[in-house]
């Protein structure tokens, strides 16, 4: 009887020897490999794999795309307050997971995302005026990326995309925004006035000019024999209208008898 339970307790001993001589790592994460709680060199792709039972451990780290979010409150170049909201997308480099676990562990994001987003965006918005924020928002976005890239690329992490979501100024900072873009709506539509009050002028001065030289075109085509020309249609035109009968009185000093 001894025998048997010492052999069964053998059994399940194998067999859960077995079952921890094997490890899977989940698709979108990397293994890394702890040996009596050194880091090992090789990082353990995706699938099952073998290790020393009680000696090996493996921790998966994600590897996929992570999305970070940040609210930052810095100084424009012309000490503007101003409030930055920044969405970041990156994931870690595979191959050197490990790396990273050793010199940063578990907790990267709050020890070198976070901080690194700060550093580069108040690095970047105190290089601009705050209007220039608004006005050059695309060219602060990719200077903010590639200076973001680089702190990030120390840690063996690859930026894939930022977005600047938002561009939030203190209450006084509009209200002065939003008055000189009254002054300038207000500023071109008196310009626009006076365009279109200049264009009328031209228009009516190059209508009195047309119909000057109208004028004078006509006055250069009269001549004695047009008029005697019209005359003659003049006559010609009474005489299709006369009906053949003659006026009883005429006007002049003698009167016209009628031969009735």
């Amino acid at each position: 009887m001894s025998k048997t339970i010492v052999g069964l307790v053998v059994a399940v001993l194998i067999i859960l020897l077995g079952l921890q001589s094997f490890t899977i790592v989940e698709a979108g994460h990397r293994g890394v490999v702890l040996q009596l709680g050194a880091v090992q060199p090789q990082v353990l792709e995706e699938g099952l794999h073998f290790r020393i039972p009680l000696i090996q451990k493996v921790i998966p780290i994600e590897v996929r795309v992570q999305k970070a979010e940040s609210s930052q409150v810095s100084a424009s170049r012309d000490l503007q307050t101003v409030t930055t909201t920044l969405a970041v997308n990156y994931h870690l480099e595979g191959v050197n997971v490990n790396s990273l676990f050793q010199k940063v562990g578990m907790e990267y994001k709050a020890r070198v995302v976070d901080p690194a987003i700060s550093e580069a965006l108040k690095g970047i918005t105190a290089q601009y005026t705050a209007e220039d924020l608004i006005a050059k928002r695309s060219e602060v976005s990719s200077k903010v990326k590639e200076a973001l890239a680089a702190k990030l690329s120390l840690y063996n992490m690859v930026l894939d995309e930022i977005n600047i979501t938002e561009f939030k100024f203190s209450e006084e900072f509009d209200r002065a925004i939003e008055q000189k873009q009254i002054a300038e709506q207000q500023a071109l539509k008196s310009k626009l006035d006076l365009d279109r009050i200049k264009i009328e002028k031209e228009q009516e001065i190059t209508r009195a000019q047309a119909q000057a030289e109208a004028l004078r075109l006509q006055k250069q085509e009269v001549t004695p024999e047009l008029i005697k020309l019209r005359e003659i249609e003049a006559q010609l035109k009474a005489i299709e209208k006369w009906n053949g009968s003659m006026p009883n009185v005429t006007g002049g000093a003698t009167p016209f008898i009628n031969v009735k």
